[in-house]
């Protein structure tokens, strides 16, 4: 997790490094004089036109390069760290936190909590603002990195210290007023824990959190993930039908309000909620360009329409398929919607779609996103897959073929006997995997 060194991973062909005699191995040590911290630096600093930069090789040799470029014109050089420096590390003891709730003896990647400001720009990540010092601030606003997702989870500073056990979690919620005063735009997230931060406390937060629009630009809301492996920590209860409803309705009564006096919805609610109360997603305008989409709010009616705006372009012809669809408990019921719409048009195609269980974290976690690989071979094993088995990308690692507990695309493959295609969460995606 940690780089102390800007070393050069690759060389772009034909770009400015090549023709500088740059090489994979090579470190960078100082651009027009001054040292860098991170990626941000480095970007800064390669814009002007002018450039001498300093190098030294793995050999110990150091060359001193003047360059003339274009404003803007990138040296094509990709280091061994994207971020170029040390991940900030979560100091918290969430009571909710998901890694925390991990099995023993998982790979040690899996076990590190990030708390970087540059990854949540990055990224997307969402951190607690608890780890940002007043240099990290600084940089945030003078590189204008936006936006900048932010756990919120309660405005209530007592609670706040509470939930993420840190004495100092609600006075770093200053922070936001700083980013807002500085014009950095931001989204927040809200982890809702059942009579924790819930009723009376929800409401609060949500009426805080107006002061900051429009530079706060969405919040969502979802629920707690419980696994089995809690042992230890703090008691907290999955929430019922009847708690998602009444969660739903003042969600939407609260839309109601932001919509009167800001013009937007600004609060949001993740899909689950929606499964769980037993209540229709939401149309596509209900979510205003979908800002949250990486976190689960309006992600099945954004897959829903893609999908059937996809179908009523083509036409239905007599192509023979035979395959399946794995997915999780939580999006089986309208996988299999859209599948049977797809059907219905394509008759010669036979598309299974398996719900598979999540007894590797527990009943509780129903995304596909945390499906293991074992869990998938467990749930298939003897099952008439066909030609192939469609699997979401999300359930691998970033750029890898290797799930959650390390079994890979491959050994999934040797254990069903089957080919398997890795489709894009997206719904024209998985479109064109059942059809081609």
């Amino acid at each position: 997790m940690k780089t102390k060194a800007h070393i050069i991973k690759e060389i772009e062909p034909g770009s400015i490094a090549e023709e500088l005699e740059l090489e994979p191995g090579d470190e960078l040590i100082s651009i027009n004089g001054k040292p860098i911290k991170d990626v941000f630096d480095y970007l800064y600093l390669i814009k002007d036109e002018e450039l001498t930069v300093f190098i030294r090789k793995p050999d110990g040799e150091e060359w001193e390069l003047e360059i003339e470029k274009a404003y803007d014109e990138d040296l094509g050089i990709t280091f061994e760290s994207p971020l170029m420096d040390e991940y900030s590390s979560c100091r918290n003891k969430c009571i909710f936190c998901f890694i925390d709730q991990m099995p023993p003896n998982m790979r040690e990647t899996l076990y590190f909590k990030d708390d970087d400001a540059r990854l949540s720009f990055l990224r997307g990540n969402y951190i607690t603002l608890t780890n940002l010092s007043d240099e990290d601030i600084d940089r945030i606003i003078f590189y204008k990195l936006s936006p900048i997702n932010i756990s919120i989870h309660t405005t209530n500073e007592e609670l706040r210290c509470r939930m993420l056990n840190n004495r100092f979690a609600g006075k770093s919620l200053a922070v936001m007023k700083r980013l807002k005063d500085a014009g950095i735009t931001m989204n927040g997230q809200i982890v809702l824990c059942k009579d924790i931060n819930d009723g009376e406390e929800l409401e609060r937060t949500i009426h805080d959190l107006s002061a900051y629009l429009p530079e706060l630009e969405s919040v969502s809301v979802v629920p707690v993930g419980l696994t089995r492996y809690r042992q230890g920590l703090t008691r907290l209860e999955s929430f019922t039908k009847e708690d998602s409803i009444s969660l739903l309705e003042t969600i939407h009564r609260w839309q109601g309000i932001f919509l009167k006096h800001y013009r937007t919805r600004f609060i949001y609610a993740a899909d689950e909620w929606y499964i769980k109360a037993g209540m229709p997603i939401p149309d596509a305008d209900s979510y205003e360009g979908y800002p949250q989409l990486e976190n689960g709010v309006g992600m099945l009616r954004s897959f829903t329409d893609e999908f059937i705006a996809g179908l009523e372009d083509i036409s239905g012809d007599g192509r023979i398929r035979n395959l399946s669809v794995a997915t999780g408990v939580c999006a089986a019921p309208y996988i299999k919607g859209m599948v049977k719409s797809l059907c219905a048009k394509f008759p010669g195609i036979h598309a299974a779609v398996h719900t598979i269980y999540n007894d590797f974290f527990g009943s509780n976690i129903t995304v596909s996103g945390l499906l293991t690989g074992q869990d998938i071979i467990a749930g298939l094993k003897g099952a008439n897959i066909g030609d192939r088995l469609l699997l979401p990308d999300n359930l691998l690692r970033d750029g890898e073929d290797v799930l959650l507990d390390d079994i890979t695309v491959e050994e999934i493959e040797r254990a069903l006997q089957t080919h398997v295609r890795i489709v894009q969460s997206d719904g024209k995606s998985f479109l064109e995997a059942l059809i081609e």
